[in-house]
């Protein structure tokens, strides 16, 4: 299932950035939550579990559910004027927020 979501080249280097002085064994989590403006919203974190529905991609963890709801996806790293941020192109969202992190299905 987490092949169906793409990550684009810089997305992965700056996750192995992340990473880099974290303890080992430590992830980076995606996941989708309630809340936000727009009904729900993506949750970036450094997780050193992984949950027995977790889906795993080279040191990436997303739960079932929120995989389930990022299908179809592409996360991207991007710099921007109003600073640095992943952003998820996610075909399943009807409308999101200005901030981007916020969307609605």
């Amino acid at each position: 299932m987490i092949k169906e979501i793409k990550f684009t080249d810089k997305a992965i280097k700056e996750i192995n950035n992340l990473l880099l002085n974290k303890d080992k064994g430590s992830f980076f989590r995606i996941a989708i939550k309630g809340g936000g403006c727009s009904g729900f919203q993506y949750d970036f974190s450094i997780d050193n579990k992984q949950n027995k529905d977790d889906l795993k991609f080279n040191n990436i963890i997303i739960d079932n559910e929120s995989a389930q709801l990022l299908k179809g996806s592409e996360v991207d790293f991007v710099s921007e004027l109003i600073g640095k941020s992943f952003k998820i192109s996610n075909p399943q969202s009807k409308s999101s927020c200005g901030c981007g992190v916020s969307f609605s299905l």
